[in-house]
């Protein structure tokens, strides 16, 4: 049984809530990198990248998102047409969610310059997500 399903939701305001915490982490991010803290910059892209996916399970659902990292999931339910290039990132970049939660996944961090070409593709990743919103 859902929270909501005795009271009407505000869909447009958790749409605002989602995109704006995305656009506040992208920021977190950005400053983390140029502190060359790439770890936490990229763990935090991926949280940007999240939210605005979940924002769009908000408007194309009218349902709360699940609590769950896994952007291929979420993708799916908010019924996003991934090509191919952008399902292979979402699926190579969540690792980083689950790098900044647990110590037994932490490969190598990668160098600034990884970290940078990364967060671009996810900066453009969320810019793109941002034109199917209807």
């Amino acid at each position: 049984m859902s929270y909501y399903s005795d009271m009407e939701m505000d869909v447009s305001r958790h749409i605002e809530y989602w995109r704006e915490s995305s656009r506040e982490d992208l920021v977190v991010a950005t400053e983390l990198l140029q502190k060359r803290r790439s770890r936490h910059a990229l763990f935090f892209a991926e949280v940007a990248l999240e939210k605005m996916i979940k924002a769009l399970v908000v408007q194309r659902t009218s349902g709360v998102p699940p609590k769950s990292h896994d952007l291929l999931r979420l993708a799916d339910l908010a019924g996003i047409d991934l090509p191919e290039e952008r399902r292979l990132f979402l699926a190579r970049f969540q690792e980083y969610n689950l790098e900044g939660r647990y110590p037994e996944r932490l490969p190598h961090p990668p160098s600034v310059v990884e970290a940078e070409s990364l967060i671009d593709e996810c900066r453009e990743t969320i810019e793109w997500l941002t034109t199917l919103f209807g």
